[in-house]
């Protein structure tokens, strides 16, 4: 199978495009002013042949980003697989390589698996010390207007950081499935979405810092027990009844000294998560040339 193959390079003192090859059933498409020209980034946004990805579609591609280079690699809308026809599974891998003082962002737009659909995706890191990368990767419970909730057969989804050398920084695979605990539809409840975000590296580490304090903040605020005033106490008065929070998050930091950050999320809507992913990444505009998700 011949993989897809992006090059950015910094060449002249800018951010270059210096490679870009794909082949059916998916194709990158390298807009001219995707933003500010003050910014110094590529963006590049992947599409696949009519809509989605088809049972038994298989996509792989190599993105190297050069020293000093950023990059930008996002979608046009979600991702959606198709039904699975008999025990095909659709895959996806990416391999990807961001050099010193480089910047890879994968922002794309969530993963929508209609029913019975088999969908796998890989997507490795390599880095250096002063590699930086933002990875968003979530995925919605289907076609919510035909009733479909969690009604795929299969999701996996795993990214692996390296470091040069290979020395693992950070290792995540999700999977849902139906089995003997259940389907995932009763498993998650009434929750819509899952998402996964990570942050590594010198450039985004204010975001790090700030989305940190955000995210304890907003959790504080969900999970504070009612008052006692406001009739939500037991008859006996010594227990309170909490609501289910509507959307739910977490930060953990990994790597040496704390220089990743992953976030993940939960959340009964899809709009909810979209609004997390613009207030926190807003910040990345002037370096960007556009905020993510706007």
């Amino acid at each position: 199978m011949e993989r897809g193959k992006l090059v950015v390079e910094r060449v002249e003192g800018r951010s270059t495009l210096t490679r870009c090859f794909s082949k059916y059933p998916f194709k990158f498409i390298v807009p001219n002013k995707a933003g500010s020209s003050k910014a110094d980034a590529v963006w590049i946004y992947t599409i696949t042949y009519g809509g989605g990805i088809v049972s038994g579609d298989s996509v792989a591609c190599d993105v190297t980003v050069g020293d000093g280079a950023t990059a930008v690699l996002t979608t046009q809308s979600s991702t959606k697989v198709y039904k699975s026809v008999g025990s095909k599974c659709s895959q996806q891998k990416m391999e990807a390589s961001i050099g010193k003082d480089a910047l890879l962002v994968v922002i794309p737009d969530p993963v929508t698996c209609f029913s019975t659909a088999k969908y796998s995706q890989i997507q490795n890191f390599i880095v250096v010390p002063e590699s930086s990368l933002l990875l968003v990767d979530w995925i919605t419970s289907g076609r919510h207007e035909r009733g479909e909730k969690w009604a795929f057969s299969h999701f996996k989804s795993t990214n692996h950081i390296l470091l040069q050398g290979n020395e693992t920084l950070f290792l995540d695979t999700t999977s849902l499935e139906h089995g003997i605990h259940g389907s995932i539809s009763e498993r998650l409840q009434d929750y819509q979405v899952i998402a996964m975000i990570v942050l590594l590296g010198p450039k985004l580490k204010v975001i790090q810092s700030q989305i940190q304090e955000d995210v304890k903040k907003l959790m504080s605020q969900q999970l504070r027990l009612p008052s006692i005033s406001a009739g939500c106490s037991s008859e006996s008065g010594s227990s309170y009844w909490l609501p289910k929070p509507s959307f739910l998050a977490s930060c953990s930091t990994f790597g040496p000294k704390g220089s990743g950050v992953v976030i993940r999320v939960a959340s009964m809507t899809t709009e909810s998560v979209y609004n997390f992913l613009q207030d926190q990444l807003a910040s990345l505009e002037p370096l960007l040339g556009a905020a993510p998700y706007l």
